[in-house]
């Protein structure tokens, strides 16, 4: 049960703003649940070659992380805080590093890229891989003043499988006193010879829809504190959960594994919604 954790929130950092906005929000989180926060900052390229290179080297990573260990006591006084020096590439330094965690949180982007695609390689590649959930931290990510997440959870139910992801999001709101809400957006399938759907077809599908959505929907039961309401969308599922984003503090979405060999790790939903929301994004690996 993700509400009975108590081992460690991990956090990518890099010394850029998009990865101290992920530092600040993994410590809140850390803080939340009683957990350790770990802080991982990443180098790669020491080759032993150039000795005093280096060591230049591996001193500003040591005060990237001495600064981030002062600035996050401050902030978060009492909160456990270990720091983790990684010869490694930023990725695989984190996925090693997040086998033992409870999550993984990053921030956008690195650098490069093109304007409208603001997730960066690192996080890409956690999201996709991690054993844990990974969290990737944007745009809004302040809380009320009671503690409660601005704008509630929103869940994207894909299929039955989901039941993980909306866990996940229940856990968290109980924490927050937040509210959830489960939005399983679907497409109308189009009928050869026919404009528009048929109207007694397309009530076939929102049935079928429904059972989907009622079904990933049961672990609302363990959580009978948490206002939870559903909603049904007809439309892209990733437009939909990009605009529902703009009012959530978070957005919960499950990574469901590779369809076959060559299946993509993440979903072309789950990887549009990355690039594209507001709010900070929960990838909870499902099924």
């Amino acid at each position: 049960m993700y509400d009975d954790r108590t081992g460690t929130v991990l956090v990518g950092l890099d010394d850029t703003a998009h990865s101290w906005l992920a530092a600040d929000w993994a410590a809140a989180e850390a803080e939340l649940h009683g957990s350790t926060l770990r802080v991982v900052h990443a180098v790669h390229g020491i080759t032993g070659a150039e000795q005093d290179a280096d060591q230049l080297i591996l001193d500003a990573a040591a005060g990237v992380l001495d600064d981030a260990r002062a600035r996050l006591a401050t902030a978060h006084p009492g909160l456990r805080i270990d720091t983790v020096l990684a010869q490694d590439h930023p990725a695989e330094a984190l996925l090693t590093s997040a086998e033992n965690a409870d999550m993984l949180v990053v921030g956008t982007r690195g650098r490069g890229g093109f304007a409208g695609l603001l997730l960066g390689s690192v996080s890409l590649k956690v999201a996709a891989h991690a054993a844990c959930p990974v969290v990737v931290v944007r745009g809004h990510t302040k809380k009320t003043e009671n503690g409660a997440a601005d704008g509630g959870i929103m869940v994207g139910v894909r299929d039955e499988r989901d039941e993980e992801a909306v866990r996940f999001a229940l856990a968290e709101a109980d924490l927050l006193r937040a509210t959830v809400r489960l939005i399983h957006a679907w497409t109308p399938l189009t009928h050869a010879g026919s404009v528009v759907p048929q109207v007694d077809a397309v009530d076939t599908e929102r049935q079928v829809h429904a059972r989907v959505l009622n079904h990933a929907a049961r672990p609302i039961a363990e959580y009978p504190q948490v206002h939870v309401d559903t909603a049904l969308v007809v439309g892209s599922p990733a437009a939909v959960l990009v605009e529902a984003s703009a009012g959530a503090g978070l957005l919960v979405l499950p990574r469901h594994p590779p369809a076959g060999r060559f299946g993509l790790r993440l979903g072309t939903v789950v990887h549009a919604v990355l690039h594209h929301a507001s709010c900070p994004v929960a990838v909870v690996p499902v099924g």
